[in-house]
């Protein structure tokens, strides 16, 4: 499987999070979605690195990958053992994996936009 180019992820990575709270502004509309997050939902999951994941910077993938999240399937499983809890899978993502707010809310946003589309 084809994963990310570093360059292309580290483009993405600096970009600011939605206007508003973190959690509060849903995107509803595949033209607000970030180019990333719409690369995620274009198809199964599959065997996809964490690092495809939008909102997981290059520092939280290492992070998540030393605690055994290597994959993008790993983190969902994650976030459905938390049955679809984004308050408590981004808690979960800052305290234990060292997650900013904004990445939190984009990772959560893009496991449920894929659930919402794959489950």
């Amino acid at each position: 499987m084809r994963t990310p180019s570093n360059s292309s992820l580290l483009s993405d990575w600096g970009r600011q999070c939605p206007s508003g709270t973190a959690g509060t502004q849903a995107r509803t509309n595949m033209d607000h979605m970030s180019p990333r997050l719409r690369a995620f939902l274009s198809e199964p999951i599959g065997e996809k690195d964490v690092a495809w994941v939008d909102g997981v910077s290059h520092e939280l993938a290492i992070n998540l990958c030393t605690k055994g999240f290597n994959k993008a399937y790993t983190l969902l499983g994650q976030f459905l053992l938390m049955h679809k809890n984004e308050a408590e899978f981004q808690k979960w993502l800052i305290c234990c994996c060292g997650a900013t707010e904004c990445e939190a809310w984009e990772s959560s946003n893009c496991l449920k936009e894929w659930c919402s589309c794959f489950l």
